[in-house]
């Protein structure tokens, strides 16, 4: 349950990262059995291009440690939802680091926030949310397909989150986030295809004293349409934003040493000569 609380020992039932560099990473339960294709029950050997690990050797050690393989060695980490979006099974598109950093930030969101999510998805986003508001908080979590509902709620189980977070099965833009959740809620996040039709359920359920609703479009006809119903509907301070990344390439170049005698010497004789023009000009007017 490495998810739910930073720790030191890897323990049985752990969900651990297995580290080989940056474009090879596994995430691994630790047990000492699993069961294969066949329905056969086995020891729990994981292989990857640099040997064979037995995970149940896992137990007992730190998080961060360096450990054997059969041909070579890579590094056991603890989960973090930023290593889980760059690994996660992908059941739809989803929402990378950089936009859920801002994400996070434009939704003000702290221990004891009370959010609603939707879609699921493949739940990159919502174990960023779960971090952000936990312990006192809680995430309300809609998808209208139930086989993602289903993995999605296994996976949160397994990673012992579950005290955080509801999921429910819901057409939000048809049937709303329900009555339970009527002005209870600090946050709305919308990433649907057509968002602006959430938005009369995403009134009921927001606090009267006000909150953020936040929602994620890849085209900006999607953010004009649901813009123009945000401004019938008297929402204020509206901001669109667009998270690009790039990478910065640092160079080291060796220049000439300036010579600031000689540059004193040639700015005064620029300056003469400029001087001497103008009242020449001057006298010629």
């Amino acid at each position: 349950m490495s998810f739910k609380a930073t720790k030191e020992i890897i323990e049985d039932g752990d969900i651990v990262i297995l580290y080989l560099n940056p474009n090879n990473m596994y995430s691994l339960e630790v047990k000492a059995k699993i069961c294969n294709k066949r329905g056969q029950i086995i020891d729990n050997v994981f292989n990857t291009t640099y040997g064979a690990l037995k995970v149940i050797s896992l137990i007992g050690q730190k998080y961060g440690s360096k450990v054997e393989l059969t041909r070579g060695w890579a590094y056991v980490l603890q989960p973090t939802p930023e290593l889980w979006t760059l690994m996660l099974p992908h059941r739809t598109q989803i929402i990378y680091s950089p936009d859920i950093s801002l994400i996070i930030h434009l939704m003000e969101l702290r221990p004891g926030s009370i959010v609603v999510e939707t879609g699921t998805g493949s739940g990159s986003l919502s174990h960023s949310l779960i971090r952000a508001i936990r312990p006192s908080g809680h995430l309300y979590t809609f998808d209208f397909h139930e086989q993602r509902i289903s993995i999605a709620s296994a996976e949160f189980r397994k990673h012992g989150l579950s005290d955080f977070v509801t999921l429910k099965k819901n057409d939000v833009c048809l049937e709303g986030f329900g009555e339970e959740l009527n002005h209870k809620v600090d946050s709305v996040f919308l990433d649907l295809p057509h968002p602006w039709l959430a938005i009369d359920h995403a009134i009921v359920v927001l606090k009267k004293t006000g909150g953020k609703l936040c929602f994620f479009s890849p085209c900006i006809e999607q953010v004009q349409r649901t813009y123009a119903k945000l401004i019938r509907k008297g929402f204020i301070e509206l901001h669109t934003y667009e998270c690009l990344q790039k990478e910065i390439n640092v160079q080291n170049r060796s220049l000439p040493i300036l010579d600031l005698e000689c540059l004193k010497y040639k700015v005064g004789i620029v300056f003469n000569i400029f001087f001497e023009n103008k009242i020449t000009v001057m006298m010629e007017t």
